[in-house]
């Protein structure tokens, strides 16, 4: 995802659960992540049970069979490039990858099994700000669970987190203790998946950052904590910078970390400067690979959001290589991202993208975060004051060495290394992912309990 610099700066509960009551749907915590929903309406976009839009009101996804049949169409009619002239990745995703994922996608993925994936979740949409969102909220058994949003990023989606639910909500069933409970909130950013797509201009991660405090207050919840990686980094960051009443701490596997006075060398491609640490060393190379290399889909993006707009709008194949070329980098897979995710899972993500024509409206959201995502600096992640945990993921663009990510965050509470996984770490490694939250807001329950107490 990165909005960043490239030779330029770029722009770069108790109450909810009467309420659903109301409203007829049941939520079944079971073992091993298992989840019932009672009837709620049915819906391409959203259902509604009241008239009141800041209310939270059942959902459930059913895309029209005519954009299926369509999609199948588009693809059948793919016209394809030549072949690049190299033996690598250097010329972008290869001919033969992106072929063999869209002859399946038009010929053996089932759309009907993801959209059920979905549906089997409890499902919400509230209006807050003027724009809808679309949220998947599964509470634990355990009463004391502690409430975690998870914010996803691009090329991700809600589907980033489906594997974590159950570890995350029901801790005993995956070799935890039933303590490290999470009550699991999962929101769609405006512009994608399911979420209304913003109007006007000021979407950027501050004001997701409040919509996200705003939803979690409406759901009942008088505390949490957030995690995010990618998108899902940079507005807890912002969570973390506006530090509401309620907010315990964030959890980062791409956090900003990068000092003031190496951003310039690292964007114009210098040589590391003397006197950087090993680790701090790698972390400079691979920013400078990957800025220097790797980031032009970013400078498309967060320049000219509209213009490959109508690429991803008109094209599922533009979509599919747009997409898997980044699933492919930075998954930890040495290229081959169906080591680590199956093909359908990969269509899933790629698919919503396709049927809600997210295409323009997530881009936008570069465009709107105009700012270096690893730079401290530009990040302001000195101000702030809540406890910060990081996670550093082997195969993540760069790992973050612990000497940045002490000085980036004056609160860094927990930092962790791990041995596999990559930029999407939920949704490669699910389990490692849900032990190091465990691990990482333990600390936080003893004050949630003690606030409970005194409540």
């Amino acid at each position: 995802m990165p909005a960043a610099t490239f030779g330029f700066t770029w722009r770069h509960c108790l109450a909810s659960s009467v309420r659903m009551g109301v409203l007829g749907l049941a939520l079944i915590a079971g073992s091993g992540g298992a989840w019932a929903a009672g009837p709620a309406a049915d819906a391409s976009v959203a259902s509604s049970a009241s008239t009141n839009p800041e209310s939270i009101r059942p959902y459930r996804i059913h895309v029209d069979e005519a954009q299926l049949t369509d999609l199948k169409k588009r693809i059948a009619a793919t016209r394809w490039p030549d072949k690049e002239t190299v033996n690598d990745v250097s010329q972008g995703v290869q001919l033969a990858q992106v072929q063999a994922l869209v002859k399946y996608w038009g010929s053996g993925y089932d759309w009907r099994k993801a959209e059920a994936k979905l549906n089997a979740l409890p499902e919400f949409i509230t209006t807050i700000d003027g724009v809808d969102i679309q949220f998947i909220h599964v509470r634990s058994r355990n009463p004391n669970a502690m409430p975690l949003l998870l914010t996803h990023g691009w090329p991700g989606s809600q589907f980033e987190f489906l594997k974590t639910i159950g570890p995350l909500t029901d801790p005993v069933a995956y070799g935890g203790k039933v303590e490290d409970s999470f009550d699991v909130i999962i929101p769609s950013i405006p512009g994608h998946g399911f979420s209304g797509k913003p109007t006007e201009l000021g979407w950027g991660p501050d004001r997701v950052a409040k919509a996200w405090d705003v939803l979690i207050k409406r759901l009942g919840y008088t505390h949490y904590v957030s995690q995010g990686g990618d998108h899902g980094s940079v507005i807890s960051d912002a969570l973390g910078r506006l530090n509401p009443p309620g907010l315990l701490g964030i959890h980062l596997n791409m956090p900003a970390t990068i000092p003031p006075e190496l951003v310039k060398p690292i964007n114009s491609g210098d040589p590391a400067p003397v006197g950087l640490t090993e680790p701090e060393r790698k972390a400079f190379d691979s920013l400078s690979t990957f800025f220097g290399r790797n980031a032009a889909y970013g400078a498309m993006m967060v320049t000219r959001p509209q213009t490959i707009g109508y690429l991803l709008a008109d094209s599922p194949t533009g979509t599919a290589a747009w997409m898997y070329e980044k699933i492919a980098a930075w998954t930890d897979s040495d290229g081959q991202p169906e080591r680590v995710l199956t093909r359908d899972e990969m269509l899933d993500d790629i698919s919503l993208y396709w049927l809600t024509n997210a295409g323009a409206s997530s881009s936008r959201f570069y465009w709107e975060n105009n700012n270096n995502n690893f730079s401290a600096a530009a990040q302001n992640t000195a101000s702030i004051k809540v406890p910060v945990a990081i996670t550093v993921f082997p195969h993540e663009i760069y790992q973050a060495p612990k000497s940045w990510a002490q000085r980036a965050y004056p609160s860094l509470s927990y930092y962790s290394q791990v041995n596999k996984g990559g930029h999407f770490a939920s949704w490669e490694q699910p389990q490692l992912f849900s032990e190091e939250l465990r691990e990482a807001f333990r600390p936080l329950r003893a004050k949630l309990s003690a606030t409970k107490t005194a409540q």
